[in-house]
């Protein structure tokens, strides 16, 4: 990994059923983060997207109808070259077994909702620099 290890993190798929919190946070990803967002409604759409994209982060909400995130992201990590792709979840569930859970598969970390737009893309960092560094 290079020396800057944010620099790796430039395509995100992002995962939210609300449709304004997904517009919000897409929007300062894009803008202020200057990432590539593909984003999805539902867990059925991110496993459409994700077969001809290659995000270097996955963003998952875990609260969602049919496929939670937890679902979904087990889902994703079947197709071949997203079976390592670092993944955050955005949840307002964070109570440390709920935490516990979302280690045991295989997050790197927890974003809490409510979402603070300007701190969106900051904590993005934080937790993607922390991964990195813990992986070297």
């Amino acid at each position: 990994m290079n020396s800057d290890a944010s620099h790796g993190l430039k395509s995100i798929l992002y995962v939210e059923d609300d449709l304004h919190v997904r517009t919000t946070a897409k929007l300062v990803l894009e803008v202020i983060g200057k990432f590539d967002v593909r984003d999805c409604g539902s867990g059925r759409e991110a496993l459409l997207a994700a077969m001809d994209f290659k995000p270097d982060l996955i963003l998952l909400d875990v609260m969602m109808p049919e496929l939670d995130g937890l679902a979904t992201l087990a889902m994703l990590r079947r197709i071949p070259h997203l079976a390592n792709t670092p993944a955050l979840f955005v949840t307002g569930l964070t109570a440390a077994a709920d935490i516990a859970r979302y280690a045991e598969v295989g997050a790197i970390g927890v974003i809490p909702k409510p979402l603070m737009p300007l701190r969106l893309t900051g904590q993005l960092h934080a937790l993607w620099v922390q991964h990195a560094l813990t992986a070297a």
